[in-house]
Order: C-alpha cells, then structure tokens, then sequence
C-alpha cells in the first residue's frame, strides 16, 4: 500500500496539533508533512518546550498518524549562502534544532530548501558557503539518524535532480538525499523530468505531488496554487516511471489551501484526480 501524505498548509491553520491530526485521519491520509517557513510563528515552533513536545508525541501517537517530515523552509529569509555572516550563523542554529526536534518527535526526514540565497544575489561564493553550511548539518543529522533530504526548487539553484548530484558527489553521507517536487521539476524546460529520476531514483526520500506552469522566455512560470491537472506535470508518465524504477517511498500532496473557505474540497478534488493516476501506474492508494 502506498503511502500518502497531506502538507500541514493545506488544513486550516490556526488549529491544534490533535485537530490536524484527526483531519489528516479523516481524510484518509497516512502522515502530515510540518512546515516551518521563514514567517517569526513557524520558526518559533524550533523552541518548543520538552511539555509541548511531549503534548505533540503524545497526541501523534494517539491519532495514529505521524509526522513524516518537516519543510523547513526557513532558510530561504536565514539562507546558509548569504553574504551576511550573523544570517549564516542562525541559518545553522535553525537546522540544528530542526534535528533536534525532528529526533524528538520522532520524524524521519527534513527537507532542506534547495536556496543558497533568495532575496541576495548569487554568486561562486554564495554556493560555497551554502554546501559548507549543509556539510555541517549532515555532520548532526547522522548523530540522531535524520535523513536531510534536498527539495528540488522553484529557484534554477537547485532546480533538477542533476544539480543535486553535483553536491551528493562532495558530500558523501547516506544523510544526505533528495526529495522531488514533480511540479518544480516539470516547470524548468531545461529538465526532461523522467531522465531527472532516473538519475537519481537511489537517493529519493519522498515525492511531491503538484501542478505548476512552465518557466518560458515571457514567463517566471508558477510554482504553487495551481490546479491539479491544469499544469504542465506529465503526471501518468512520471508516475509510470517511478513504479518502473521501483520507487515504494511516500508521495506527498503540497497544497496552500490554509485560508480557503473549503479546504477539504479542495483537498479531495485533488485525491480524486491524483488517486485513479497513482492506481495506474500501480501504486495500491485508499
């Protein structure tokens, strides 16, 4: 049976961990995916008290749904690339008590925002200092077993799997590996997307399940809050490709439906286009 999981900003936010929980439940979902994002309420989430964690644990455990991994996307405002040093210093203090927590609650994987910067412009330098941030934090990740699992961007320094294998090859450490987004991977016409996960199918952690529109020569593209179906993801074919290359992780549906007036529309709309998808390709989904 596969494994489907929802992004925590596709429920209402403002609620309490037990009530995602249970919607998570109800909806039919294996795991809910965490976010903690560059805004000061979410980054506050990496000083919970051990009572708060305990409370979490507790109510997961009870729910029987987990928490399968954190998009800690913070570093895109606390980049490890940035040309500020005390913005590189919190950068590292963030990912170390990511591992902290995810240890904690036990969650198996952190997805790594694939940024060297984004609001600074890049350079040689930029990307040294984001490979020497990240040699660090695998350096922690491997003392508790967490797994940092590089997401495939809307940003083109990290946009295919192929430039996440020319950092693989310099940090050689199981602890580090990658998480596509079958959206972003799809948007950049540079990338034929199947040759991507063939390449690196050995190092796959979890698979993002979104739409987006394609980046041209008159377009940025999107990147998020578009359709399922809409776009222009391959999604028979890339799924297809992943059961031929033996990929059994989990698959994660990312949405941004927190502040819609029906979320659980929205949400099953998108179980309804995605799951007779998965069921051909040959992945078995609820």
């Amino acid at each position: 049976m596969a494994q489907v999981g929802i992004y925590e900003k596709a429920l209402p936010k403002g609620i309490s961990w037990r009530e995602r929980f249970d919607i998570t439940r109800n909806l039919g979902f294996d795991f809910i995916e965490m976010s903690i994002d560059e805004t000061d309420e979410r980054l506050e989430r990496l000083n919970w008290t051990e009572e708060q964690i305990d409370k979490i644990r507790k109510e997961m455990f009870a729910s029987k749904v987990r928490i399968n991994s954190i998009c800690l996307s913070g570093h895109r405002r606390f980049p490890f690339g940035s040309s500020d040093k005390s913005k590189r210093d919190y950068a590292d203090e963030i990912l170390k008590k990511a591992i902290i927590l995810a240890h904690k609650l036990s969650i198996k994987v952190i997805q790594i925002a694939g940024y060297d910067v984004y609001y600074e412009k890049k350079s040689v330098l930029s990307r040294e200092l984001f490979i020497d941030g990240l040699r660090k934090g695998i350096a922690l990740a491997s003392q508790y077993g967490v797994i940092l699992s590089i997401e495939i961007m809307d940003d083109p320094f990290m946009s295919s799997i192929s430039k996440f294998l020319e950092i693989k090859s310099q940090i050689k450490s199981p602890y580090l590996q990658v998480y596509p987004d079958l959206g972003n991977l799809s948007a950049w016409p540079e990338n034929s997307p199947a040759s991507e996960l063939e390449q690196g199918i050995e190092y796959i952690t979890s698979i993002h399940l979104k739409d987006t529109y394609s980046v041209t020569e008159t377009s940025k593209g999107q990147f998020r809050d578009v359709e399922f179906g809409k776009g222009c993801v391959d999604f028979s074919g890339l799924l297809k490709c992943l059961k031929r290359l033996n990929y059994d992780g989990t698959f994660l549906i990312e949405m941004w439906s927190e502040s819609s007036e029906d979320y659980q529309k929205e949400i099953e709309s998108a179980k309804n286009y995605l799951y007779p998808i998965l069921r051909e390709a040959g992945y078995d989904v609820n």
